[in-house]
């Protein structure tokens, strides 16, 4: 009897020391590429450097899950796109609808009728996850939100997210509203090319209404953006479907990276799990400025053009990424232009490529080129002018 009650107490000490130990085993098990699982409670996670949009690490990345609040990088995205084209300005009006100010979930508290300005609307939507602002803003931009979710759609076909699809502009829950860790590293990409949204999303607390008698105070959902250096984006997300979400960004010497997690267990795990992946980007990986950008990379002739010549810009900042130890030497760069280029041309036309490739040719990255600026057509008189010169220049 006193054995049998032995060897019990045994087996049970047995299990309770080595069973943290197999868990910490399973947990640290290499992913399929040989990689260690930096995510182990993550339902999904993925790891890109930001310039080159390299996956650095994925666990399945491609995985149709809910992205919660993290569906305001798309919204965020058309109104810096909007922004950008001249449609609005950071000082315009935005009035709040009785539809936008009804939203439940993370809020600003808007009052139907209450203006307030766009810059104060992306500060809402940036730091606090208003949902209240994200639908103002949709409301503002396209007339409804479900013209403006129409509009975030087709952004991502475009940006060729294929696991998602938007219901609304905030992310609250809402049947057939999915995305994956890749659709939203790619879009968190795309937002992060204009370079004035880490103005908002990297700052910790703010207030809105400053100058009234009922101040708000903003504070970031994103704690990393005060706990890990670097870190200046991106967005959190949760739902008691989705979890605990999130998709940060993180710049250190050049090089930014992207890390995104769905479905962690609480704010702690998905932070801690996070940080892991920044710290094993950072420690294993290095950039090599190439061009800074809109750079002018090189000129070419536009026949029929209104100007005979454009320059070939580079869209946004392009980087060598490479393992630390690396030197820039290894690699080859080579310019590509378009041979016939014709008027009329469009600023957003792709007239080249830069091929960066290893010495044994393998191509590691490849960045389209634009024209400097839209080329009109020339009119008949100026091809005739500019013809007639050519022919006497050339006797």
């Amino acid at each position: 009897m006193k054995r049998s009650l032995y060897l019990s107490l045994c087996f049970i000490l047995c299990v309770a020391f080595f069973s943290p130990i197999a868990t910490a085993a399973k947990e640290n098990t290499p992913a399929k590429d040989g990689q260690m699982n930096f995510a182990p409670h993550a339902t999904s996670a993925i790891l890109m450097e930001a310039d080159t949009g390299t996956v650095l690490f994925e666990k399945n990345a491609s995985e149709k899950l809910p992205p919660a609040s993290i569906t305001k990088v798309m919204t965020l995205l058309l109104i810096m796109e909007a922004l950008e084209r001249g449609e609005i300005k950071l000082t315009d009006k935005i009035r709040t609808s009785e539809r936008a100010a009804s939203m439940g979930g993370s809020q600003i508290f808007l009052q139907p009728g209450e203006e307030m300005t766009v810059e104060d609307m992306i500060k809402g939507i940036a730091i606090a996850s208003g949902n209240d602002a994200s639908v103002a803003m949709a409301e503002h931009l396209a007339g409804t939100e479900e013209a403006f979710v129409a509009k975030m759609n087709e952004r991502a076909k475009q940006l060729g997210m294929k696991q998602t699809h938007f219901v609304n502009s905030n992310g609250l829950p809402a049947p057939e509203h999915v995305s994956s860790a890749l659709d939203i590293a790619i879009m968190s990409r795309e937002l992060l090319k204009h370079e004035a949204i880490t103005k908002y999303t990297g700052i910790y607390q703010d207030y809105l209404r400053k100058e009234t008698s009922n101040p708000f105070w903003l504070v970031n959902t994103n704690r990393l953006v005060r706990f890990y250096e670097g870190v200046d984006g991106l967005k959190t997300g949760y739902t008691s479907e989705a979890k605990y979400c999130l998709t940060a960004t993180a710049k250190r010497n050049n090089m930014r990276v992207i890390a995104v997690v769905m479905g962690e267990p609480d704010t702690k795990t998905r932070n801690a799990e996070v940080s892991t992946l920044f710290n094993y980007a950072f420690a294993h990986y290095q950039v090599a400025p190439l061009y800074k950008k809109g750079e002018v990379v090189q000129g070419l002739s536009v026949d029929k053009g209104r100007q005979p010549t454009v320059n070939a810009v580079t869209p946004h900042a392009v980087s060598l990424l490479m393992k630390r130890g690396e030197s820039a030497d290894q690699y080859d760069r080579e310019v590509v232009l378009q041979s016939d280029i014709s008027a009329p041309l469009d600023k957003n036309q792709v007239i080249g490529h830069i091929f960066i490739r290893t010495k044994d040719g393998k191509e590691v990255n490849r960045i389209d080129l634009f024209p400097e600026q839209t080329v009109d057509k020339a009119g008949m008189w100026e091809i005739l002018k500019r013809t007639t010169r050519n022919v006497l220049i050339s006797y």
